[in-house]
């Protein structure tokens, strides 16, 4: 791709409302790109090539900080509340034009992507930043047309991006300096006060959710890879539970780590590259992720190196939530497409920090729709500012409810209709706590994982003998070759069962009132097939 930096061609700028640049650098290559941050002196290199970033006092999504603008149009149908939180057309205009002000004028950088890798299911997306970095991320995480495709392209979506503009919620109805908005019927999304670079990939995220159900396409926050025999699985997962990790596996190719389209043409990637959570990664069992890691082309958000670069990957001084952003052709095992065909498996990840769920259980498809759902994972001191000693459930709809625009229903019964009209196998693995809850127990051993994983994708899972979990209804191997039993049996782990009984009653407690929300939306199965009481 030619690397373009032009003040008289205004193309890059169409449909932005932003007219003037004092310097436009347009569809920059990645070398180009990494050339202007260092001169810009936003990062530096790793000893390996990689570019290393630091976000400053963000160093995750600001959840309290996006808004979706309310519209006629849409109001509706939009899933409102704290999720959702609603920003007035008047406030949103104000909003918008300030932050075009304060581009004009600036030195940009500009990329013009798709999200989606079918066609038939894609969107045309234009960033315009003032960060050489963030314009890098956007070239690494998003879908780069080919050369012929740049000529004549007119986004459907517009990115604003202004990291260094504080809003004022005074003037902008905002709650503080950050406000990450979308506009639905501009098709036009304004962030402004953080130098995440997340914000930017779940934005478009957030689009894909809303658009692609009215076309009977289920956009889900999974990753996805295809096995030997053209057998595609899916992988949802909160972070931290793996999904990335376990994705990314030599034995099958990765279609993508974080969002997906599942339709009438199959499964499909709606990005181009990966966003890995990089804290304590290992190159013995991740040396995928590792590799792409250490190169030139990939982004380093809040690693730590040392002053010749070297990193250090277990440092936390600045986040647990240390990043490495790269196209997926850093991986080498991959499906360049982008694209498979209809699944066969679904897997739901789960980190249980109270030790009580199994390593791996099969799930009906009523089931399937429950976990869905309820979207559990349970989170520990230091991962996240806050928590205390004793692990927090936490249960996020549909494994991704910060990008739900819709009611989570929508996406629920989608993907029960999908399982069911493909007789899709489902899964719930747990990649948290066996012995014990943290802090007693241990981490599941990630080579216990890949053992069942790999046997329940190879069918190999499709005619043992099961048992029911007495707590959580679920059906449970009672053997696995590789797996000892009493891995297999979580309460057998434990070398105190009456402590166990209690911790897995009180989990199910959580579940029990977690799911009354949604109690009344679902269908009679899913009822019967949900959690009910402590045994």
């Amino acid at each position: 791709m030619t690397d373009k930096s032009s003040l008289r061609d205004a193309a890059p700028l169409n449909g932005t409302g932003v007219h003037l640049a004092a310097a436009l650098h347009a569809n920059l290559t990645a070398p180009a790109l990494v050339a202007h941050s260092l001169r810009k002196n936003e990062g530096r290199l790793s000893a390996d090539g990689a570019l290393i970033v630091r976000t400053g006092v963000h160093t995750g999504r600001s959840v309290a900080d996006k808004f979706v603008v309310e519209e006629p149009e849409t109001a509706a149908e939009i899933w409102w509340g704290k999720i959702n939180q609603k920003l007035p057309r008047a406030k949103f205009d104000v909003l918008k034009s300030r932050v075009q002000a304060y581009l004009q004028g600036r030195e940009l950088f500009t990329q013009d992507l798709y999200a989606g890798a079918d066609p038939a299911n894609r969107i045309r997306v234009r960033l315009v930043t003032t960060g050489a970095w963030h314009a890098l991320f956007a070239r690494n995480m998003f879908i780069r047309p080919a050369e012929e495709e740049l000529t004549g392209f007119e986004p459907d979506y517009v990115i604003l991006h202004a990291p260094d503009f504080e809003a004022d919620p005074a003037i902008d109805g905002v709650k503080s300096s950050t406000a990450i908005a979308l506009s639905f019927a501009e098709k036009l999304i304004v962030i402004a006060g953080t130098e995440y670079a997340g914000e930017i990939k779940k934005s478009i995220f957030t689009v894909m959710n809303w658009l692609l159900p009215a076309k009977g396409v289920l956009p889900m926050h999974c990753s996805a890879n295809i096995g030997p025999n053209e057998d595609s699985a899916l992988f949802f997962g909160l972070s931290g539970t793996g999904k990335t990790t376990l994705s990314s596996d030599p034995t099958r190719r990765l279609i993508g780590d974080d969002e997906h389209g599942w339709g009438p043409d199959g499964v499909f990637n709606f990005e181009g590259g990966c966003y890995a959570k990089v804290i304590d990664l290992s190159q013995n069992n991740e040396p995928e992720i590792w590799a792409a890691s250490h190169r030139f082309g990939t982004v380093l958000e809040n690693v730590v190196a040392g002053p010749r670069g070297h990193l250090d990957l277990a440092d936390r001084t600045l986040t647990e939530n240390t990043r490495a952003c790269y196209p997926v052709e850093f991986i080498p095992n991959v499906e360049l497409s982008g694209r498979g065909g209809q699944p066969k498996n679904v897997v739901m990840l789960t980190a249980d920090a109270f030790g009580v769920l199994p390593p791996l259980s099969r799930l009906t498809s009523a089931q399937a729709m429950y976990h869905f759902l309820s979207g559990y994972t349970a989170r520990v001191a230091g991962t996240e500012k806050g928590l205390g000693k004793e692990p927090q459930a936490t249960f996020s709809t549909c494994f991704g409810a910060p990008f739900l625009p819709r009611h989570p229903q929508v996406y629920g019964k989608l993907l029960q209709a999908l399982i069911n009209q493909h007789g899709v196998n489902c899964w719930l693995v747990n990649t948290g706590w066996t012995g014990g809850a943290y802090g007693v127990g241990k981490r599941m051993s990630i080579t216990h994982t890949r053992t069942l994983l790999r046997a329940a994708l190879a069918g190999e899972l499709d005619h043992v003998e099961y048992r029911t979990d007495p707590f959580f209804g679920l059906a449970i191997p009672t053997h696995v070759n590789g797996v000892p039993d009493e891995v297999l049996d979580p309460r057998q782990s434990w070398a105190d069962k009456a402590g166990y009984d209690k911790a897995a009653q009180g989990l199910v407690q959580r579940f029990i009132e977690n799911f009354e929300s949604f109690a009344e939306h679902v269908d009679d199965d899913v009822k019967a097939a949900a959690i009910k009481t402590a045994a």
